[in-house]
């Protein structure tokens, strides 16, 4: 005969009853009868049907103690029914052995619960209470369980995932896990109600199943059903709290930024109409990340800097990198340092390219008042300052300031210092005044590079190719070819920068050939993408051997890359960022190019149709005005050249071609020689280098006749020789 649990009945007199056999009746097969008594085993079920197992106590038996939280949930359990059927005493059980670390116990007595019996039952639980908490009259037949059952089955099975996790059965695990959010999915169609199932451990479990559920798939190597089980998560209305949700599109951004593979985008029916629908990882992974950092923004959860680390990340390697500064400015003063603040901006803004706001952050960030001593810094300002001679006597200054800062503490960045102090060097060096300074700044500028080599061992690709490059401008063209070898050997070839600094150094010691070689073998070992400026130079080595003919071919054939390239790629694609100069510029300068040969072999029809091409892609191109003068000169009409020079210097005051043309116009036009005078020492302030400035400056010393002027105009001849015979066929630099 049954005997009834009363409702009212304490734990304590449950605790107090003799202890018997709960699973004796279970395991006749009987399993449709509810059992008559709840008291606690004096021998698990999982001994008693695996009796190899080590977890019987000396005597024979487990000796458990009594678990308050398992009685509470048959009590509960037992209001609505009067009875613990056979699922329901298999989960209590189950639960218990999962408690004391009986995994494989535990795992045992779940696997015996019929799943797919119960669920039903459950769904039809759920449903019951959703309609009960919309106050919605509908006739519903009894429900087989109560809604305290329903929740102890569901985390019955949460815990059997657990255990099938915790014995490295992770695609079962995911299975099991999977069940528990189809049933409740399927029971709440709108999602799952808010405050449903408060005072119970329903909303618990469910919120553990959805965040594990991914996790579960990642670890059985499942990276389509992590991420379908991710959305799912965040897409559903789970009722989830705010943390959970966090660390779920945490875990999500994480995956899809590092787990290696492109995921398909989002279902679009599951989104609203208005909703954003990412694209790729990336997308939405910023997405998930940016949403992250707004509730950290607005306290919604605590702050965690590694959001902002992972969203620097994908916001970097999307090039994104200015949205970044404008979520960094954003934040609320006080969640990260203002010193740090300046540094993030500088990086954000220097990586998308607005080098002077990067400077302008790093200024403030290196004054007296925040933290004048912070390397990463000064280098970075020191970088950004040496790459223009207008501010390359700020880069050495904050050169110095790193190596006074880091004295000696570190090779590495030392080197690095140095490396950065001799570019600086080199570029103010161009603009300085006096001789005695150039030659100053000239001399440092190659010590500190040298040092820099000797801390690296001559295995940094970027100090080599300084090195060799400021032995070349200062005309040192054996070490600048030794250096030019050696990093073309150190980078195998990868890099086109290489290659043309190789040949344009042979090509300033009249190695025609062999620079041409170079550029050839430089062509069979690089992509099509990068034949631009190699092409460019090849022709101009042609054209130095008199083959004009060749070299207006290879023009031919570069024009045909870079329309291949447009056509490819689309308007507004970056190419040669590091190597060159872009499609659009460099297609420019080529029609310049051939006007400039075509005007050499008198076609002048073929030159003003270059000239006709390059004013369609550019009518702002001080280049071009250069080039049209030049047509003009050589035709004779020396007025038209000269307004065609001076248009140029409107565009460009300190276009140094112009310059030098607009003075020989006008020394051949009989007037002042003060004006002409004049554009000679201002091409020369602008570079030294120019033996075109040279000579005609000393045709105009010569032309005065005086002794003193003659002397000048001797030197300046044997400055024009010299630089005449070590010039390359394109700038160094």
């Amino acid at each position: 005969m049954k005997s009834k649990f009363r409702v009212n009945r304490r734990k304590r007199e449950i605790t107090r009853q003799e202890p018997g056999r709960l699973m004796e009746r279970l395991s006749s097969g009987d399993q449709s009868r509810a059992v008559d008594g709840m008291r606690l085993p004096s021998e698990s079920l999982a001994t008693k049907e695996n009796p190899t197992g080590a977890y019987s106590s000396n005597n024979g038996v487990l000796d458990l103690e009594p678990d308050t939280s398992n009685l509470e949930e048959a009590e509960l359990s037992l209001r609505g029914r009067g009875s613990l059927n056979y699922e329901e005493a298999r989960a209590l059980l189950g639960r218990m052995e999962y408690q004391k670390g009986n995994i494989e116990a535990a795992l045992h007595v779940f696997e015996g619960i019929n799943i797919a019996a119960v669920t039903p039952r459950m769904k039809i639980t759920l449903a019951k209470r959703q309609e009960h908490h919309k106050r919605h009259s509908q006739s519903f037949a009894t429900p087989s369980m109560s809604i305290h059952a329903a929740s102890l089955l569901m985390e019955a099975i949460f815990l059997k995932a657990k255990s099938l996790q915790h014995l490295g059965r992770f695609r079962e695990a995911a299975q099991s896990c999977k069940v528990i959010v189809d049933i409740v999915e399927s029971s709440f169609s709108e999602g799952m109600p808010e405050n449903f199932a408060a005072d119970f451990k329903l909303q618990e479990t469910l919120n553990k199943a959805v965040e594990l559920l991914p996790e579960l798939w990642k670890l059985a190597d499942s990276p389509r059903e992590a991420i379908m089980s991710y959305r799912r998560a965040l897409l559903h209305h789970w009722n989830l709290d705010v943390e959970t949700t966090a660390r779920i599109q945490k875990d999500f951004a994480i995956f899809l930024l590092y787990s290696g593979g492109e995921a398909s985008p989002p279902n679009l029916r599951s989104l609203m109409d208005s909703s954003f629908a990412p694209k790729s990882n990336i997308e939405e992974a910023i997405l998930l990340l940016m949403i992250l950092l707004r509730k950290m923004i607005l306290t919604r959860i605590e702050w965690d800097p590694s959001i902002l680390d992972h969203l620097s990340f994908a916001l970097s390697v999307s090039g994104g990198l200015k949205a970044l500064a404008g979520q960094v400015e954003e934040l609320l003063p006080g969640i990260i340092d203002r010193r740090e603040r300046y540094h993030i901006l500088s990086l954000c803004y220097y990586g998308a390219g607005e080098e002077l706001v990067a400077l302008d952050l790093l200024r403030k960030l290196l004054h007296s008042n925040e933290d004048p001593k912070r390397v990463p810094a000064l280098l970075m300002a020191s970088k950004i300052c040496g790459k223009t001679s207008k501010h390359a006597e700020e880069g050495i200054n904050y050169a110095r300031r790193a190596l006074q800062s880091l004295e000696n503490d570190c090779n590495q960045l030392e080197s690095v210092a140095n490396y950065l102090l001799g570019v600086s060097l080199s570029a103010h060096s161009q603009v300085a005044v006096a001789d005695s300074e150039r030659f100053t700044e000239q001399y440092e500028a190659l010590e500190a590079l040298e040092s820099a080599g000797r801390m690296t061992k001559m295995q940094d690709s970027n100090i080599l190719y300084h090195l060799s490059l400021e032995n070349a401008e200062q005309r040192k063209l054996d070490m600048a070819l030794y250096y030019a070898k050696h990093l073309l050997k150190l980078e195998s070839g990868s890099n086109i920068r290489g290659w043309l600094l190789l040949a344009r150094i042979l090509s300033a010691q009249r190695q025609y050939k062999d620079a041409e070689t170079v550029i050839n073998a430089a062509l069979d070992q690089t992509g099509k993408w990068d034949h631009g400026e190699l092409l460019r130079t090849k022709a101009k080595l042609q054209i130095a051997q008199g083959q004009l003919e060749n070299g207006i071919e290879s023009y031919i054939q570069l024009l045909a890359v870079l329309q291949i390239q447009s056509k490819s790629l689309g308007p507004g694609t970056k190419l040669y960022k590091d190597n060159g100069n872009p499609p659009s510029h460099l297609e420019l300068e080529v029609w310049h190019d051939m006007a400039s040969v075509y005007t050499r072999l008198s076609r002048w029809h073929d030159a003003e149709a270059c000239l006709s091409r390059s004013k369609a892609i550019s009518s702002y191109s001080a280049s071009r005005c250069h080039t049209t003068g030049v047509l003009y000169e050589q035709r004779g009409l020396y007025n038209e050249a000269l307004k065609a020079f001076v248009s140029a210097l409107d565009i460009d005051p300190t276009h140094v071609p112009s310059l030098v043309s607009t003075a020989v116009v006008l020394r051949r036009l009989r007037m002042q020689s003060n004006a002409t005078r004049s554009f000679l020492m201002a091409a020369l302030r602008l570079d030294r280098m120019s033996s075109s400035a040279w000579y005609n400056l000393g045709l105009l010393y010569k032309a005065e006749g005086a002794p003193s002027p003659s002397l000048e105009a001797a030197e300046c001849f044997e400055a024009a020789t010299f630089l005449e015979e070590t010039a390359p066929v394109e700038p160094f630099r």
